[in-house]
């Protein structure tokens, strides 16, 4: 009974807002502590659901990649890369990055974005360098609009496109328990074949709200149109 008490610790810690990681290895800890194992079984066991779970921890691994490619200016490449697209704006760029994210998840690559891999190093920078170089520094609050516009169209991207791929788990799943539970036979093929229309509007809708969102920069900012200014101002020398 006392090894409840673990889930208290999450409770506890969840409501306080502490790092969920800590939590979670906290309550780990505790629960087995108070059920009777030795503090070297504790972290025999902790050892055991790393190995067995390298799928799922594989970010302990991946993050401090991540991070030392951003100490060494990989955001900063991103939005020098985009800045010499001129007609490219954000939420031209991301409708491109949305098709792109849908169609590698329809084969399968669906781990090759992602919000920690791809959107915060990459995509979100690129993003935000778009309309830096016409409007400027942006406020904070419009920064973090373009940041989650980014995240959206890599959410949508692979929520719709990995429901196409035939070996999804989704559709393992979905065609396995229709075909026990009802006893019928469904094919993989035959819900890969009817997520592509759905996929193919969510792109359309999806798509539109991120090019609305140029007209959405353009009247808060508009005013920051920096872009014309550096012409006018190369005009004028000239």
């Amino acid at each position: 009974m006392l090894a409840l008490l673990g889930v208290l610790v999450v409770v506890v810690g969840f409501a306080t807002k502490r790092n969920p990681l800590l939590v979670v290895g906290v309550a780990g800890i505790v629960t087995g502590l108070l059920g009777g194992l030795s503090p070297r079984a504790v972290l025999a066991a902790f050892g055991t659901g790393f190995a067995d779970s390298r799928s799922v921890t594989v970010f302990a691994i991946t993050l401090p990649v991540i991070g030392l490619l951003e100490r060494y200016g990989l955001r900063e490449q991103g939005r020098a890369l985009v800045a010499r697209f001129t007609r490219l704006t954000t939420g031209r760029f991301l409708a491109l990055y949305l098709i792109l994210r849908q169609l590698t998840a329809a084969v399968g690559l669906v781990s090759l974005g992602g919000p920690a891999q791809t959107v915060r190093p990459v995509v979100a920078p690129m993003a935000e360098g778009a309309a830096e170089r016409r409007y400027g520094t942006l406020p904070a609050r419009t920064r973090e609009r373009v940041r989650s516009f980014a995240a959206s169209a890599d959410n949508v991207g692979l929520f719709f496109g990995e429901d196409c791929f035939l070996a999804v788990g989704s559709i393992l799943l979905i065609t396995g328990f229709v075909n026990t539970t009802y006893h019928t036979h469904l094919e993989p093929l035959d819900l890969a074949l009817w997520a592509m229309p759905t996929a193919a509007c969510a792109f359309l809708l999806h798509g539109a709200r991120l090019l609305r969102l140029d007209r959405t920069l353009e009247r808060e900012l508009g005013g920051r149109d920096l872009g014309a200014q550096r012409a006018r101002t190369e005009e004028a020398a000239a």
